[in-house]
């Protein structure tokens, strides 16, 4: 058997791997959209939930590392 017959051998696998490892991916961002579409879907309950619970909206202006809160509270 030639190299060059080895080779087209070897392409010819290598070939399949590839395109189950493509499937793969396109298998991964399916579930990704998922995760997503329902982390979406629980934030707008939460979202529901705080304001039922809350209905004048008094739910504040917090700010994650707000640095002048954090300098008014002396933590900076």
């Amino acid at each position: 058997m030639s190299f060059g017959r080895i080779a087209q051998v070897v392409q010819f696998f290598w070939m399949f791997e590839s395109h189950h490892h493509q499937r793969l991916a396109w298998r991964d961002a399916e579930e990704a959209r998922i995760a997503r579409a329902r982390a979406e879907a629980q934030a707008a309950a939460q979202l529901r939930a705080m304001l039922r619970a809350n209905p004048s909206g008094q739910l504040g202006h917090a700010r994650l590392n707000d640095e002048d809160a954090l300098r008014r509270a002396g933590l900076l």
